[in-house]
C-alpha cells in the first residue's frame, strides 16, 4: 500500500524502436503477399508501425489520492470507461468498457485516475480476464479500501473477424475484493450500477 498522501508517477517503460518495427510490419505484409508499391500502400508499414506503438503505450500519469476527511463510505463508481487493448493471442485488438468502483477506506482517488489506471494495465498484449484482475489488484493494493469492484465489457476481434466471427458477442468478466466479495447487499449495488444485468 502506498504511504498516505503518496503521490507518485507510474510509468510503463516500453523501449519502442519504431524504425525496427516499420521494417518488420513491411516484411510481414510482404509475407503475407501484400503490394507495398502502391502509393496509398507505401506508407502502410510505418502507419501499422506507429498505431501499435500506439495501442501497446499507456501514458504516464501522477496517483492522486486525499484524506478522506468526511468518512465517505460509501461506493465510488466509474460507469462506461473506454477501454482499449490486443489480445496476446492474435495481436487483434479487443474494444469496451470499463466500470470501476470502490468502498472507500481512508483515502480517495482523484476520479480520473480511475480511467488512467484502466489504460495503464490495458496498453499492452493482454486478455481480458487478466487486465480487470490487474485493475482490482492494483487500486486495492494503492487504496486500501474497504471493497474494489472491476467489470469490463468488450468485443474482441479476434472472436467476430476471424475464427468463429461471432459478430456482435461480448464478454463480460469481473473481479471483486472485500466487501463487494463478501456482502451479497454491496455486490448486488454494485452490480446493479453497473448496468451489467440490463
Amino acid at each position: 500500500m502506498s504511504r498516505p498522501g503518496a503521490l507518485h508517477v507510474v510509468t510503463d517503460s516500453t523501449g519502442v524502436d519504431l524504425d525496427a518495427a516499420e521494417r518488420a510490419a513491411r516484411q510481414f505484409m510482404l509475407a503475407l503477399g501484400i503490394e507495398l508499391d502502391d502509393e496509398a500502400m507505401r506508407e502502410t508499414p510505418a502507419r501499422m508501425a506507429r498505431g501499435y506503438a500506439e495501442l501497446l503505450t499507456a501514458r504516464p500519469f501522477r496517483l492522486t489520492t486525499f484524506a478522506n476527511d468526511e468518512g465517505y463510505d460509501e461506493l465510488v463508481l466509474a460507469r462506461d470507461i473506454p477501454v482499449q487493448s490486443v489480445c496476446e493471442h492474435h495481436l487483434l485488438p479487443f474494444v469496451g468498457v470499463a466500470h470501476i468502483g470502490y468502498l472507500p477506506g481512508r483515502r480517495i482517488l482523484g476520479l480520473s485516475k480511475l480511467a488512467r489506471v484502466a489504460e495503464h494495465f490495458a496498453r499492452r498484449p493482454q486478455v481480458q480476464e487478466r487486465l480487470t484482475k490487474q485493475i482490482a489488484d492494483w487500486l486495492g493494493e494503492q487504496l486500501d479500501p474497504k471493497g474494489v469492484g472491476v467489470v469490463i465489457e468488450a468485443e474482441h476481434s479476434c472472436m467476430t473477424l476471424r475464427g468463429v466471427q461471432a459478430t456482435g458477442s461480448r464478454t463480460v468478466t469481473s473481479t471483486l475484493l472485500g466487501t463487494l466479495r463478501s456482502d451479497p447487499a454491496s455486490r448486488q449495488e454494485f452490480l446493479a450500477l453497473t448496468g451489467v444485468h440490463r
